[in-house]
């Protein structure tokens, strides 16, 4: 018999609350979480009580709320093969491009990603926080995602254009976008299809750079061989 129980709204909410710091390019307050999810900040505040008494959250000194240490350990556990193999490959190629690198999963029809790494010894770079997700038909790991899919696979409000360069994409094997999801910032991925795996891309952020984004896209596909060589065999 199907389960006909109603959904926990408490627990939709503090879901919500860990995705909207996720999202976040910094701490936000009690006042912002409580009008991002909707509710009244007397009952942002219990939901971020209760998520902080588990270090799924943090305030700083002045009362501003990120996510905690606990977050991490908990995404650590997720693709933890996957996860193994990318980030040294994710290592070098910071470090070599000067780039934030990062490994991107679809989860739903969002591009979520998993692990990111930022450059060693780079002047100024892009942060990429783990367990940020914006839609799939925006940023270029998100159409590397959408390479693999059927056309059947896509969010049924995918727009006509995204359709033309994603098709387009599969003649060089990786995607671009600029100013898509965080303004000023240029992305290069290149897809990552594995067996048993919900499809994924390698990814870097950018700012500026001199390095053309074919020379990028190779990089990042010798990492992607690299991986896929060590998940398949």
């Amino acid at each position: 018999m199907a389960d006909t129980a109603p959904a926990s709204q408490t627990l939709s909410r503090g879901i919500r609350i860990l995705e909207v710091l996720a999202d976040a390019r910094g701490p936000l307050s009690i006042d912002e979480i409580a009008a991002a999810i909707g509710v009244h900040r007397s009952i942002a505040y219990r939901l971020l009580r209760t998520l902080e008494d588990h270090r799924l959250v943090g305030r700083d000194a002045a009362g501003a709320v990120s996510l905690g240490a606990r977050m991490a350990a908990l995404a650590a556990g997720v693709a933890q093969d996957l996860q193994a193999e990318a980030l040294p490959e994710l290592t070098d190629i910071a470090n070599e491009l000067g780039m934030t690198a990062f490994l991107a999963v679809l989860d739903g029809e969002d591009c979520i990603t998993l692990a990111s790494i930022e450059p060693r010894h780079a002047v100024a770079s892009v942060a990429q926080r783990p367990g940020a997700r914006h839609p799939v038909t925006v940023g270029a790991p998100g159409k590397a995602i959408l390479m693999q899919l059927t056309p059947a696979e896509w969010p049924a409000d995918a727009a006509a254009g995204v359709r033309a360069e994603v098709e387009a994409s599969r003649a060089h094997g990786y995607t671009t976008s600029h100013d898509e999801v965080i303004p000023t910032v240029q992305s290069v991925a290149v897809p990552l299809a594995l067996r048993g795996q919900r499809p994924a891309a390698i990814a870097v952020v950018h700012v500026a750079t001199s390095v053309e984004d074919a020379a990028i896209a190779e990089r990042l596909e010798r990492s992607a061989s690299a991986i896929r060589e060590a998940l398949e065999g």
